[in-house]
């Protein structure tokens, strides 16, 4: 059971089913801080979520829009999408104390640095410790309080047993792990393969093109992954290969979704403006990619997307070209 008091930055999905199972888990008090004045408002009104329908917030959970409370917390959730963190942060980290743990559930990679979400938040916060917490988790299945797993890793053993013991419930069952580094990239990497999983569903190429999608662009992200320091094993379980399954094949995936319609012939930015969501694969396509040439690596399957995406490369030549490529040993190696 959680002794400690709660409060979670980010009002969207997961930071409000975090927020649900911080209370179940025991927290004495969960405060949700939200960015806009008016989304907080809406939030503590109606005690509805539009993006998770049917489910009511429990009353315990409590909204906030001062930052200040953020001095009072010793568990403080990051559920701010990557890209928003530095500047959101920016604004929380005056009235952080230092012996908080902050729980990171975001996944991505910074537009430009390449960076992680806990090492923007290291570089924010200093000397505060970080937990990363992930897995397949689709927040509107959370809601409804399906059984489901997520990974706790940190440097520090303390702090993941913290984050286990602050947010494990009967339906969210929580293992803890060294490899913070493997965890976090995971997250990040395939997200990239879910626009590519999104690719194959609108181009209908079928269960065998996409699970062999699947296979190769597993182990694409674990040889990015043990170049950049990562236990290689991290990619083949909970936070890997499971949370890359859920991306890949869940209707409720954004990143899927958003390559689907791409592959339908829709503008990016015009469904990115529809949406009115955040996905984040799209961004950590080229962050992924220079960091790739920096460690001089091959990412056939990245390297298409982003031609896809950002170069006008028509989905089925870059299927063809993935196709073609030379023969190559399966393995960690070539596609």
């Amino acid at each position: 059971m959680s002794t400690d008091e709660v409060i979670v930055a980010g009002d969207g999905q997961m930071g409000l089913v975090m927020a649900a199972a911080a209370i179940e888990a025991g927290a004495p008090r969960v405060r949700v801080w939200g960015p806009f004045e008016a989304s907080v408002e809406a939030l503590r009104k109606t005690r509805e979520s539009p993006r998770l329908p049917g489910w009511r917030i429990p009353d315990a959970v409590e909204f906030e829009h001062d930052p200040v409370i953020f001095a009072e917390g010793r568990v403080l959730v990051n559920a701010i999408p990557t890209q928003f963190i530095r500047p959101v942060w920016d604004r929380i980290r005056p009235h952080v104390v230092s012996d908080s743990l902050v729980v990171s559930t975001a996944k991505g990679l910074e537009i430009g640095s390449g960076l992680r979400p806990s090492l923007i938040l290291n570089e924010l916060l200093g000397d505060t410790r970080v937990c990363v917490l992930s897995g397949p988790t689709i927040a509107t299945e959370l809601s409804r309080r399906l059984p489901a797993l997520m990974v706790a890793a940190s440097p520090s053993s303390t702090a993941a047993a913290t984050t286990h013991r602050t947010f494990g419930t009967p339906w969210l069952r929580i293992y803890e792990s060294e490899d913070l580094v493997g965890v976090e990239l995971s997250g990040a990497l395939k997200n990239v393969i879910a626009l590519a999983a999104g690719i194959c569903d609108g181009l209908e190429l079928g269960i065998n093109a996409k699970s062999a999608l699947l296979a190769r662009g597993l182990a694409e992200m674990a040889r990015f992954g043990t170049a950049a320091g990562a236990d290689s094993r991290t990619f083949f379980g909970i936070a890997g290969v499971g949370d890359l399954a859920t991306t890949c094949f869940s209707k409720e995936g954004r990143n899927r979704a958003c390559g689907e319609a791409i592959a339908r012939g829709a503008s990016l930015q015009t469904y990115l403006d529809e949406q009115q969501c955040v996905v984040e694969g799209v961004p950590t396509v080229e962050s992924v990619l220079a960091r790739a040439r920096d460690l001089d690596l091959e990412m056939p399957i990245t390297t298409a997307v982003e031609g896809i995406f950002f170069k006008g490369v028509a989905p089925h030549e870059a299927i063809q070209g993935l196709m073609t490529r030379p023969s190559a040993a399966e393995g960690l190696g070539g596609l």
